[in-house]
């Protein structure tokens, strides 16, 4: 019998690149991986399809291409690149897109990788956080929450997944900084408030696990993480990976938006978000459902014991 198969946008990235591996991992299953990648030359791509995985060309800016590329599919794990472009209508122009690529191929199921709509818990008019944009609080969670109506209103078979924050940033952007004393310090504006994360890996992983119980999920939010943890407790676990001491710094949210990087007034506006409702987060990412989707799901500490060796410590 032929194998379902799934076309992942986003394959050679975090996510999607972590779906594909799970998927051709388990060769006795039900389905296949269709890697949808702008440039099929790529070594990711060249890596997925030595994997098994058929790749396949298709752009989120081209519906003609993902409809093409969605063709005979069963289903469909849809994902955008914020960061890629700062951007929430072209965030929502995507989201749309493929939603109307699945409709044309009438997919059986459809994961919307998606967020929070922070403006239901902070409204434009609360000054707790500034207003980016003119109508968010922050973009990359409200635009993707925007989009969701385009999978809803046509009526597709689809499970709305929320990620958390993936320890996969403390790499290079958010990696610990020296401070004015030569100490390597965490910054990180959460307060002692504990913070899900995951393993970027992870995600696609747990997305898999979605796909292999359809009937269970269909129509429902699920979040994914691996561990909540505090800004102390993941520093003292980096430092203890690292060998090396790292204390963990409360920045205070403006002091945050105000660090000048591309996307920082986002990033502290969602960091607060985090901080501000934090039952409302830990509860809605599920650790225990999480790792009954991926009993492979890493903790935080197994995540840095394959992963310290990378972090770019300056």
């Amino acid at each position: 019998m032929a194998k379902k198969i799934i076309a992942v946008v986003g394959s050679t990235g975090s996510q999607g690149g972590g779906l594909v591996r799970a998927i051709q991992r388990d060769t006795s299953g039900d389905f296949t991986a269709r890697a949808l990648t702008r440039d099929v030359n790529s070594q990711k791509s060249r890596e997925l399809s030595r994997l098994g995985a058929e790749v396949i060309a298709a752009d989120v800016d081209d519906v003609e291409s993902l409809r093409r590329a969605f063709a005979g599919a069963y289903g469909a794990y849809c994902v955008t690149f914020f960061w890629a472009h700062h951007s929430p209508d072209r965030e929502k122009a995507n989201a749309k897109a493929m939603a109307e690529a699945a409709k044309s191929a009438e997919l059986q199921h459809v994961i919307w990788s998606t967020l929070e709509d922070t403006r239901t818990f902070v409204p434009l008019g609360d000054s707790r956080m500034p207003t980016l944009m003119g109508r968010y609080k922050v973009p990359h969670f409200d635009a993707k929450a925007e989009a969701d109506v385009y999978f809803t209103d046509l009526g597709l078979p689809v499970t709305f997944s929320h990620a958390s924050f993936y320890w996969d940033n403390f790499v290079a952007r958010m990696s610990p900084k020296k401070g004015a004393d030569g100490v390597l310090a965490l910054n990180l504006p959460i307060g002692d408030k504990r913070l899900p994360g995951i393993a970027a890996e992870d995600i696609g992983n747990c997305a898999f696990g979605i796909f292999r119980r359809r009937a269970e999920f269909l129509g429902k939010r699920v979040g994914f993480a691996g561990e909540a943890l505090t800004g102390a407790q993941m520093a003292s676990a980096m430092g203890k990976a690292l060998g090396k001491q790292i204390r963990y710094n409360a920045v205070p949210p403006e002091v945050y938006r105000g660090l000048g990087f591309p996307g920082a007034e986002d990033l502290g506006n969602m960091f607060q978000f985090y901080a501000d409702f934090e039952p409302v987060l830990l509860a809605s990412r599920d650790v225990a459902l999480s790792k009954s989707l991926n009993p492979s799901l890493r903790s935080f500490e197994q995540w840095l014991t394959h992963n310290a060796s990378r972090i770019e410590l300056n």
